[in-house]
Parts: structure tokens; sequence; C-alpha cells
């Protein structure tokens, strides 16, 4: 099954962003072939562009403020262990902390990398690090991946304090909502929104042998999603002759 996940605001679709290119950057850090680090000193720039959002902080502390509070009100129940809920609070607090005393913006501590702010200025430009403009770069990249491996781990060690409440808030969101069997129709599937409650992300399953892609799009009050097929010279049009089941959660 491939899943889909749309957010339904802005934060959660920024917390996405982040997830994703944390999960590439690890990837491609721990490979040894000079071109997968190259991309994945990219991917250090894209994270930094992304978390230098001025809001995007403030955010996350509040989040997990609110997370807190929320497990905080399971003490005293009897269904719940109270050490593991010590622990998982201890977890968030942890988060909470690391990131708080993180004083600037996502990776203000590789902004004052001179060799690094170097590649970020040519990195953009289409052929911009060839070894005639960056013959420092070059010459890393010819180093033993080890030591490109070290460099690249310290280096996204200084966004630890993002990646981790991102990871955390993610999960924990992702918990929330129990997965339910839908029939789309005439390549089509709406569903309106419960009232009362404010659902954050939508994560939808579909069967890879359908050969099928969703359009997916919604608001606070429902959402839909548009079945769409590969036609001639490649397009994609509304799989307006098909039904396919989905799997699909809302998660609050």
């Amino acid at each position: 099954m491939i899943l889909y996940e749309y957010p339904f605001n802005e934060r959660i679709r920024t917390y996405l962003r982040l997830e994703h290119l944390f999960r590439r950057l690890g990837e491609l850090a721990r490979r040894e072939h000079p071109l997968d680090h190259h991309y994945a000193i990219q991917t250090l720039f894209e994270i930094m562009d992304v978390g230098a959002r001025a809001d995007l902080k403030s955010d996350i502390l509040k989040d997990l403020d609110r997370l807190k509070q929320t497990y905080n009100g399971y003490r005293g129940n009897p269904a719940i262990s109270e050490a593991a809920l010590d622990q998982f609070i201890a977890r968030i607090d942890a988060c909470f902390n690391a990131l708080h005393d993180d004083a600037g913006k996502a990776g203000h501590a590789l902004a004052d990398n001179e060799w690094l702010m170097a590649i970020r200025s040519r990195i953009s430009i289409p052929g911009g690090t060839c070894e005639f403009d960056l013959p420092a770069y070059h010459d890393w990249q010819h180093r033993p991946p080890a030591q490109r491996q070290h460099d690249l781990a310290g280096w996204s060690q200084t966004l630890a304090g993002l990646s981790a409440p991102i990871q955390l808030l993610m999960g924990v969101l992702r918990e929330s909502g129990l997965p339910q069997k839908v029939m789309a129709l005439n390549g089509q599937y709406q569903q309106n929104l419960p009232q009362g409650r404010t659902f954050q992300l939508l994560r939808l399953w579909i069967d890879p042998a359908l050969n099928l892609v969703p359009e997916i799009s919604g608001n606070r009050l429902l959402f839909s999603v548009r079945l769409l097929q590969r036609g001639d010279e490649g397009k994609y049009q509304l799989a307006a002759d098909r039904q396919a089941e989905l799997e699909v959660t809302l998660c609050a």
C-alpha cells in the first residue's frame, strides 16, 4: 500500500516538509558516494530555509506544551502506566528544553561556517559547484567516506533540536486516528468532517496495483479525493470509470 498524507493547516504542512527533509538527510548521510553527500549538504540548506520561518520555533514549543498538559491529565488513570507516562513526559521536556535553549533560527550555527555558506551561495546555480568554482569543496568530496560522514553528522547535530520535536509531535498526531475503509466511486470520494473536532492530518492508503494517483483537497469542513490515471502522452486525468477501495485515517 502507498501512503499519502495531506495536512489541513500550514503548521502541519511545515512539519511534514521538515520531517521529509530530515528523513532524506539521514538516508543520504549514511551512504558513501560523494554525490550522495553533495545532496545531503543541499538538504541541510533546505532544512535551514524551511526552518527560517519566524514563528516555527514558537509553534513547536506551544505544541509541546499542549502535549505535556494533555498527558499530565492522564495521571491517576488506573489504565495508564505511571512509569511509561513519566518516561514520555520526560521525552517531551527534553525536546522542549533543547529547542528552547537553542537561540536563533534553525541552522544558525551552520550559517557561521564560511565554507558551507560558500557552497550554499553556489549550489542553486546550475553546475555552480564545479571544481573550478569551489576547489575546496571538490577536495572535500575526494576525502574518505568516513571523514565526510563525520562532518555531515556534526552539521546534522546542530539541527537535532528541531528534528526531535517534529518527530515526536508527528508520531503522536498519527497515532490519534483510527483507519477506516471507504469506497471511491466514479473516481471520486468526498467526506464531511465531524463538527466539534479540529483535524490536522489526513492519511490515505491506496493499493499500487490500481495504478491510480489520489489528488487530495480539504479544509476544516470536508475533504475530497480525485483518483487520477495516466493517459496518453503521460497526462493524468480523472479515472471516471473506476471505483477503488481506500483506507483513510483522520488525525486530530
